[in-house]
């Protein structure tokens, strides 16, 4: 007996659409732009449930200038000054790091032009000693920490003066110092990272917390699930944050996901508490950033926050966006961008004004040629000098074992 009913029609899949293509008009029709201030801000003990309906939303407090809702932080002017001028220093300074690649100076580069409140504000939010495990994209982190950017460019150019001694890529920093663990290439890793360095600080009872990024299209990686995983059973003291925006090299956030679902959703089944935020409002993100940071570290466990942005340049140096969006695409974002919008709230404020928005960008300018020329004396990777190669055999064991030894002096180094 044939017990398979018959079907009018064969079976298909699914190919998520790409939006708008290069020459079309941008279309952000998947985005729907709700109210600033439109949802409520819970206790920080709340039940991980409570947040869940947060998955959906989009927490915004900026709105016309104005900051609004519960949300509101209520920073003073000085802090927000100082968040305007470490958001505009990320930007000087991926703009001199990407000229000085075009010069063949390093081998790449990557911005993170459009998403610099991400990196900033969630700075500012954390504590100092707080353990970052960032991506490529959050070069923010450390400015809005103090972290020299001559010894960022000397990374840059794997020159004398690298603090990774040449044995990292561009852009892949490394701070103990200044608690940023070192960068990963491969994408993903960073979640399981900070849920472990997490969890060992609670198990020795420690007071720090720890923090992750990675993209929306990392999401798909194994390593992200077994993070939420351990995160939930264990209550790790962990800030999870997925940085969407909106694309993953040259395919849309729709293809990792985001068609049928928003990324912060994805914490409903592990039972995490969840926020979405407007990625380019710097009070919205340092608000949700300050709330699941004071939440882990209450021990009410960990917090996965969407970051809902816009990667407004190039994937790298290597990538030409132009080939698969719009060209206009970036201006026409619906989120703006997130310099503009916090100067603008100042200037409403009465705490700012173009005059000295223009005065401070010079400014900083200068500061970027100035530490970059400084850092250029130590080399640059097309010209040197770079580490010599007995450094190999440095920095790799505490104690150098015998073989090693007998290797360095073969070498004669």
């Amino acid at each position: 007996m044939d017990t398979v009913p018959p079907s009018s029609e064969p079976l298909r899949l699914h190919i998520p659409p790409h939006r708008s293509m290069p020459g079309q008009h941008p279309d952000f029709s998947y985005f729907r732009l709700p109210p600033a201030g439109g949802f409520q801000r819970p206790d920080i003990d709340a039940p991980a449930s409570e947040t869940h309906p947060l998955s959906n939303a989009l927490i915004r407090v900026l709105d016309d200038d104005l900051a609004v809702g519960e949300w509101d932080p209520k920073l003073d002017p000085e802090t927000l000054r100082q968040g305007l001028r470490w958001m505009m220093l990320t930007r000087a300074y991926d703009d001199r790091m990407y000229r000085a690649q075009r010069q063949g100076k390093t081998t790449f580069y990557m911005k993170c032009t459009g998403e610099e409140a991400i990196g900033v504000a969630q700075a500012m939010a954390l504590l100092p000693d707080d353990m970052l495990f960032a991506t490529y994209r959050q070069q923010g982190l450390l400015i809005a920490r103090g972290y020299p950017l001559v010894d960022m460019m000397c990374q840059c150019y794997a020159n004398a003066r690298d603090p990774l001694k040449g044995r990292q890529l561009p852009v892949l920093y490394s701070s103990r110092k200044y608690s940023f663990f070192s960068l990963s290439g491969n994408l993903g890793t960073q979640f399981p990272q900070a849920v472990g360095w997490a969890m060992a600080s609670a198990y020795k009872g420690d007071r720090r917390i720890a923090a992750g990024w990675i993209g929306e299209g990392a999401t798909a990686e194994p390593d992200f699930h077994h993070a939420l995983t351990f995160a939930a059973v264990y209550r790790a003291p962990v800030v999870l944050n997925v940085v969407n925006n909106q694309w993953a090299i040259s395919s849309h956030q729709e293809v990792a996901g985001g068609e049928e679902a928003t990324f912060a959703a994805r914490a409903v089944g592990f039972g995490l508490a969840t926020l979405r935020v407007d990625g380019n409002d710097f009070l919205a993100v340092y608000a949700a950033t300050r709330w699941a940071a004071d939440r882990a570290r209450a021990n009410h466990g960990a917090t996965l926050i969407e970051l809902f942005t816009y990667r407004a340049g190039s994937h790298s140096t290597s990538d030409d966006p132009s080939r698969y969006r719009p060209e206009d695409e970036p201006a026409t974002w619906p989120l703006g961008d997130p310099i503009a919008r916090l100067r603008d709230h100042l200037i409403r404020l009465g705490e700012w004004s173009e005059e000295r928005h223009a005065a401070l960008e010079k400014e900083l300018t200068e500061k970027v040629r100035a530490d970059n020329r400084e850092a250029e004396k130590f080399g640059t990777l097309d010209q040197g000098p770079q580490f010599s190669a007995a450094t190999m055999f440095e920095d790799v064991y505490k104690e150098m074992p015998w073989h090693l030894q007998r290797q360095r002096e073969e070498l004669g180094v």
